[in-house]
């Protein structure tokens, strides 16, 4: 009976695949702009050469000369980041493309199941902070990674392309970005609504200009109650000096408001869609359920076992 209604649900399963347009497939027949120089291409350090190969495929590089390699490795690391170990494995790789003042951040991961940890928003979030806007950053990996040596290679291109970033900031972003993480991880919260949860603090900071550390933990306090997200005491207290040190360094979020409104409505439109997903899937397996059940009962089948949807 089992392998009956597997036949039948292989036969009449058909779920159609919608694809959504990637910013490796922008059109380059525009050629380079000049006032930014050709887009860098940053390949992680441990990558062997067939893996290179693959990164440049990934991230439509055709024409060696349509950008700038170069490697980024774990000495890289220790230079923008204090504290971290030099013998870091690099894996993660991107492509950096520089764009008109008022075009925003646009982040892509051309090949999400394989950067496990960190989303586009959480990338987009801590670069905001590092300082880096209006470009369009593509990120892959051949291999599963965490994604996290990504932003070291993106601050590379930065300084490459003659750029000088602040130290402190990316220190700060860097910090940033593996409190997302541990968020998700850690406390099993939903990656976009830690995304979302970071871009509302730097939104209302921008707008209260918190002068204490107390009032920083009141914003903090204030989102986390609007979100409706319950952490523990230790990452509340992650959160406030993430924050208060973001205010000592006066890193001023106005500047970029409108980035920050962008991908604040980036995230909840990704937040609706998980939930549209949800209802979907869930009406899926209902229906499937019902097929199951009405086969079974033809057959006499009272001794089937229903269907277990953790095993799916």
């Amino acid at each position: 009976m089992k392998q009956l209604i597997a036949a039948l649900l292989a036969t009449i399963l058909i779920i159609p695949a919608f694809g959504t347009a990637s910013a490796s497939d922008h059109n380059t027949d525009e050629g380079i702009d000049e006032r930014f120089g050709l887009p860098i291409l940053v390949l992680g350090g441990n990558l062997d050469d067939n893996q290179k190969q693959e990164v440049r495929d990934m991230l439509g590089v055709t024409d060696p000369a349509s950008v700038e390699e170069v490697i980024v490795t774990g000495e890289d690391l220790v230079r923008y980041i204090e504290g971290e170990d030099s013998r870091a494995r690099m894996f993660s790789s991107a492509k950096i493309t520089r764009e008109d003042e008022g075009h925003g951040l646009i982040i892509e991961r051309v090949n999400p199941e394989n950067i496990t940890q960190v989303t586009d928003t959480m990338y987009a979030n801590a670069l905001l902070t590092a300082g880096i806007e209006n470009a369009t950053v593509e990120i892959a990996s051949p291999v599963k990674v965490s994604g996290h040596s990504a932003l070291t290679g993106i601050y590379k291109a930065y300084e490459v392309s003659g750029e000088e970033l602040d130290t402190a900031r990316l220190e700060v972003a860097n910090d940033e970005l593996n409190l997302a993480t541990d968020l998700a991880e850690g406390e099993g919260i939903d990656q976009e609504k830690v995304s979302e949860l970071l871009t509302e603090i730097k939104q209302a900071i921008s707008e209260q200009n918190p002068a204490t550390r107390e009032d920083v933990e009141q914003i903090i306090n204030e989102q986390l109650a609007n979100l409706e997200i319950n952490l523990s005491e230790e990452d509340r207290q992650r959160l406030t000096d993430l924050f208060e040190q973001m205010r000592n360094l006066n890193i001023n979020f106005d500047n970029v408001s409108e980035q920050l409104n962008d991908l604040s409505t980036a995230i909840q439109d990704r937040l609706s869609d998980v939930v549209n997903d949800e209802g979907f899937w869930q009406g899926v397996r209902d229906f499937f359920q019902g097929l199951i059940d009405a086969i079974s009962g033809l057959f006499g089948g009272s001794e089937e076992e229903p269907i277990n949807e953790s095993q799916q």
